[in-house]
């Protein structure tokens, strides 16, 4: 489905009928990442509608010379939950970049909101962020051997190497990497550090969960702890074993997190 606000035609899929929850994914990817992600939750949970967006200069939604900044993402973004789910309290989960989307949001909608998630978050420009070594904890010879240098990006954010997540970037990752609009996306990474226009006014109360891995060399742990106290619900972990490929590399303590978080919203908004 397609629907334009703020003079941007944003591309999305439902799932689901009920609660809206909106799913946000990393960059420079598209839904299909986070939707591979979450969607097994929801297998023998009903109750709610996943709406899955292309963010602005990825997947089938285009980039717009009317966005400058990440906060002008976050505002296509509320815009966009305004217009599909009008008057409707949500819940939103971000992936990696998605995750600085949906935080944002917990400014800019939060007496909407039921809850807030967000795995592996980049919530502070790369120039300033606090980050690990990269670090190989499982590697796989043969995966490697067969990786282009383009390909090796791949191996840069895991610290599992395995044919299964190799298999997963090439398929869900890859594609939606090639379809970006780059040019767009460094644009805006040019900006000042994001959330210098999103401080957080007030704490926000509703259930959230923050997952970070302890091997993330991308987008590291130490940030996401940083904002911890503005949310008094939010259940933190860093995880050992898990890099940006944290949803793959800890499948069952990801899928177990991410369940009990949902237990505690549908609790919540009761």
């Amino acid at each position: 489905m397609e629907c334009v606000v703020l003079d941007v035609p944003i591309h999305y899929e439902v799932v689901g009928e009920g609660r809206p929850l909106l799913m946000l994914h990393g960059l420079p990817a598209d839904h299909h990442h986070i939707q591979h992600d979450m969607e097994p939750l929801f297998e023998h949970r009903d109750g709610w509608r996943r709406i899955y967006p292309d963010l602005p200069g990825m997947g089938a939604t285009p980039s717009s010379d009317t966005i400058t900044s990440h906060a002008d993402v976050v505002d296509v973004v509320a815009a966009f939950i305004d217009t599909v789910a009008p008057g409707e309290q949500f819940v939103a989960t971000g992936a990696s970049y998605g995750g600085f989307v949906a935080r944002g949001l917990t400014l800019r909608r939060a007496e909407r909101m039921d809850g807030f998630c967000t795995y592996v978050p980049g919530f502070t420009h790369p120039s300033s962020s606090t980050l690990p070594d990269a670090t190989v904890l499982v590697p796989d010879e043969a995966v490697l051997a067969d990786l282009s240098e383009d390909e090796a990006l791949w191996a840069e954010a895991h610290t599992v190497h395995s044919s299964a997540a190799w298999e997963e970037f090439r398929t869900l990752l890859e594609p939606a990497f090639a379809k970006a609009d780059h040019a767009f996306l460094e644009r805006l990474e040019l900006q000042p550090a994001p959330l210098e226009p999103l401080a957080m006014q007030q704490p926000f109360n509703a259930p959230s969960l923050i997952l970070a891995g302890r091997q993330d060399s991308w987008c590291g742990y130490v940030d996401a702890w940083a904002v911890l106290e503005d949310y008094p619900r939010a259940t933190f972990a860093v995880l050992d074993r898990a890099a940006h490929g944290l949803s793959l590399e800890q499948r069952t303590l990801f899928r177990a997190l991410v369940s009990e978080w949902l237990d505690r919203v549908e609790e919540f908004a009761t």
